[in-house]
């Protein structure tokens, strides 16, 4: 064989090999955001709904957030369940065996008969969903080459952000033609993404000898930097969530905004999001991880400051919208560096880490409905939860630095 023809040889084989990575990437992208769209609709789905199951089941407002309530409940604690299991198991199975049930328990929402039938379906679809979630964010590290995971992360962002911003008008919509409509259609897209993932998500199969639960976790809050992290992680989504969960009752309080005008502010920051997961991976990749991480965290709590200064600034509720979009267009290219902050650290017990931070970010969720709402109606404007959020970003900060989270670039 000629040099010439050894070396076109090479080339071919090269090309043939980045095709194939690059196929892989592009294939775990879609099916990371497909996945996480279905999962993150059904978990939107039931706000715009409150008021007509309220309705339908013959129950006081307060006893219908049980709905929103179960399903959280359901997703959070069996998360930390479902990490360790799955470290254990091929992730392909599980997410398979998951997502099954997911459908199966969403379609039992909609032939509920009572309140509590209800409540039972949606308890179960969120332990369905905590098997499916977790197996996502936990395989892209394994099945992707190392430069893409940031990227491929950010589908999984952008199908979450994309759930956000159709579950509320899609939920609404169907819901004309009666309030079981919503969850049969969402269960008949699982079953159809079901498919997808079982003709092309990889075998993601446990490499050395398996931990039991309790091995996983002592392996997981053993470490030290991992431990940090996700007490890091904790207090950033608590700050996350006291400002973004009390976003349409400030719109509502201060400006006198409908639901209609509220759901469509809603939709536009969601779009920020979208547009911060899909263009966020090449920031990252230019800025670097760990700048890309405090950076993001300091930049996205001065945005919801401005928020809170644009009511002084400017009469209608616009450009503090436009100051919460921006605010959810750095969360969108910053949830796929925390995320994938903490698995670069989790070894084998990736799902287990995966299921902590799940659980972490519902608890932080919990602890700002908590305090959010004093904040909201003590402090005049948006300045409560605003300061609050900036506080748990720079505490959030500090440990980061001092756990050492990030290795150097």
């Amino acid at each position: 064989m000629t040099e010439e023809a050894s070396g076109s040889s090479r080339v071919s084989v090269d090309d043939e090999r980045a095709s194939s990575k690059g196929g892989r990437v592009s294939i775990m992208g879609w099916l990371s955001f497909f996945t996480m769209f279905v999962i993150g609709t059904d978990t939107f789905l039931v706000a715009p709904l409150l008021p007509l199951l309220q309705r339908e089941l013959d129950v006081p407002l307060s006893q219908a957030g049980w709905l929103v309530s179960a399903y959280a409940l359901g997703y959070a604690l069996f998360a930390l369940v479902a990490g360790p299991v799955s470290d254990r198991h091929d992730r392909r199975r599980v997410i398979l065996h998951g997502l099954a049930a997911f459908a199966v328990f969403t379609c039992a929402c909609g032939l509920a008969w009572s309140f509590w039938s209800m409540v039972a379906a949606r308890f179960l679809a969120g332990v369905s969903a905590a098997f499916v979630s977790s197996q996502i964010w936990a395989s892209i590290p394994v099945t992707v080459p190392r430069p893409s995971i940031i990227k491929v992360m950010g589908y999984a962002t952008a199908g979450l952000a994309v759930a956000q911003v159709a579950g509320v008008p899609v939920g609404s919509y169907l819901s004309v033609r009666g309030w079981q409509l919503p969850f049969f259609v969402v269960a008949a897209v699982s079953v159809v993404l079901w498919g997808l993932l079982f003709l092309s998500f990889p075998h993601v199969r446990p490499v050395g000898e398996p931990a039991d639960v309790v091995g996983s976790y002592r392996r997981v809050l053993g470490s030290r930097v991992l431990r940090w992290s996700l007490l890091a992680y904790l207090v950033f989504q608590t700050g996350n969530y006291a400002s973004f969960s009390f976003i349409g009752s400030w719109l509502a309080k201060d400006f006198g905004a409908s639901q209609t005008t509220i759901g469509k502010a809603m939709m536009l920051i969601g779009l920020g999001t979208a547009l911060g997961s899909l263009l966020g991976p090449r920031l990252v990749a230019r800025v670097g991880e760990q700048r890309s991480l405090w950076a993001g965290i300091l930049a996205q709590g001065a945005f919801y400051l401005l928020a809170a200064a644009m009511a002084v600034i400017m009469p209608t509720m616009w450009g503090a919208v436009v100051a919460f979009a921006a605010a959810l267009v750095v969360a969108g290219f910053l949830l796929p560096v925390l995320m994938g902050q903490l698995q670069a650290h989790a070894g084998q017990a990736r799902g287990t880490v995966s299921s902590l931070s799940n659980t972490a970010m519902y608890l932080g969720a919990t602890i700002a409905g908590a305090i959010g709402g004093g904040l909201l109606t003590r402090v005049p404007g948006f300045w409560g939860p605003s300061v609050v959020t900036v506080a748990a970003f720079l505490l959030a900060v500090a440990i980061y630095r001092g756990a050492g989270a990030l290795t150097s670039e």
